[in-house]
């Protein structure tokens, strides 16, 4: 009874702002946090977001170390960013923390499409989630350093992702070549000594002195994301299957990154036990 009491220009207007509201809404795409257990039985919540306008998910959680991992998947670029913020150990001369970022190619069915990230839901939110597969360890050898100013020439996601690494972001010689040969310009990479200069550098993990250089080892594991989409099949009147979507497949996946340091100062957990 009080729609004749408003003039239509503030109904216009009303409306108007509804969709602004709803369109930003929809910008942000959808989050998703899910409980899981890590290899070392702590508790931890992984934070999934898909962002579907822009064709891209991101990961995010704290292992029990504390160090804070994030994980990007861009499917514009085919382009997977990890980033750890790892705590520095100030009684032996760190910052308080330290970041590291390493690029590499995304490939076919690693992880579902962000428009299906967007659209899962989960019953329980409190239930701890165990992967259905255990996927192999991936170990590469990061040879190459990305120039952060240029790097969006590989993904408009690094930028963001990575300033805080800015002097530690890295990439294999091969993906810099797929990318080099795909356009991308010379300037973004940097070979780094292990392979140019100095191919007989130790490992961190044996090197006794602080300020030698050294092939630093990062381990990280994504615990649980949805790398499948699921399909079942429906019968119609007929007696005609047809597919359909019913749910996803989740994957635990582990990653190994050798990388060269210009002193072991910045490599610390790599040390023998």
């Amino acid at each position: 009874m009080f729609a004749s009491c408003i003039p239509p220009l503030l109904v216009r207007l009303f409306t108007t702002l509804c969709a602004l509201v709803l369109l930003i809404t929809l910008g942000l795409g959808s989050e998703l946090r899910v409980r899981v257990r890590l290899a070392d039985g702590l508790i931890t919540e992984e934070i999934l977001e898909a962002d579907s306008e822009r064709d891209a998910i991101s990961l995010e959680f704290k292992q029990g170390d504390g160090a804070l991992i994030t994980f990007v998947a861009d499917f514009k670029q085919n382009v997977k960013i990890f980033r750890a913020l790892i705590l520095g150990e100030l009684e032996r001369g760190q910052n308080q923390y330290q970041a590291l970022c390493f690029l590499s190619r995304l490939n076919h069915n690693e992880i579902i499409p962000s428009e299906s990230m967007a659209r899962l839901r989960q019953k329980n939110p409190q239930a701890i989630r165990l992967a259905e597969e255990r996927r192999g360890l991936e170990q590469l050898t990061m040879s190459t350093a990305v120039n952060l100013s240029r790097a969006g020439q590989l993904s408009s996601h690094i930028y963001n992702v990575c300033s805080e690494a800015r002097e530690a972001i890295y990439t294999s010689q091969e993906d810099a070549k797929h990318w080099l040969d795909k356009g991308v310009e010379g300037s973004v990479f940097e070979i780094l000594p292990q392979t140019a200069e100095a191919p007989s550098l130790q490992p961190c993990r044996v090197t006794t002195d602080l300020w030698q250089p050294c092939l630093c080892v990062y381990s990280l594991r994504l615990e649980w994301y949805p790398c499948l989409l699921k399909f079942c099949r429906s019968r119609d009147t007929t007696g005609k299957g047809a597919p359909y979507r019913c749910g996803i497949k989740s994957c635990s996946k582990g990653y190994q990154f050798t990388y060269y340091v210009p002193q072991k100062q910045l490599c610390l957990w790599d040390e023998e036990t």
